[in-house]
């Protein structure tokens, strides 16, 4: 795995290399590697989650229950200062949630070392 600077990269960049992880299945990896310990994770009305150890329990729940990962794909993306916006569709299988395809729209904030300090997901159906 690349070993990347986040302090010293532009945000744009960050992004490129964030998405191309998950694009690639790397989603685990991406996580350990762009967010940040005091990270605040948080979907839709569902209560947020506090702290990299509970994100990445809830990442790896739902990463290990993946059948089939069909399809990732960006269809826009807003960058402003310290924040992100990233729309994905994505078309997946899952053993607890079954054959789901959705248009799941992130944001994020960034932190002057280059890591994801919060993030926010609201998710429907395409």
């Amino acid at each position: 795995m690349q070993k990347l600077d986040l302090k010293n990269m532009a945000l744009t960049e960050r992004i490129k290399f964030l998405t191309a992880m998950i694009e690639d299945r790397l989603i685990l990896q991406a996580f350990k590697k762009f967010y940040a310990e005091e990270v605040i994770m948080h979907e839709n009305q569902n209560k947020c989650i506090e702290g990299k150890d509970n994100c990445r329990k809830r990442q790896e729940e739902f990463v290990l229950g993946l059948i089939d990962y069909k399809n990732t794909a960006i269809s826009n993306v807003i960058i402003c200062e310290d924040k992100s916006a990233v729309v994905w569709d994505i078309d997946f299988t899952h053993e607890t949630y079954g054959h789901q395809s959705l248009q799941v729209k992130v944001i994020q904030h960034w932190n002057s070392d280059g890591e994801i300090i919060s993030e926010e997901y609201f998710t429907n159906e395409n």
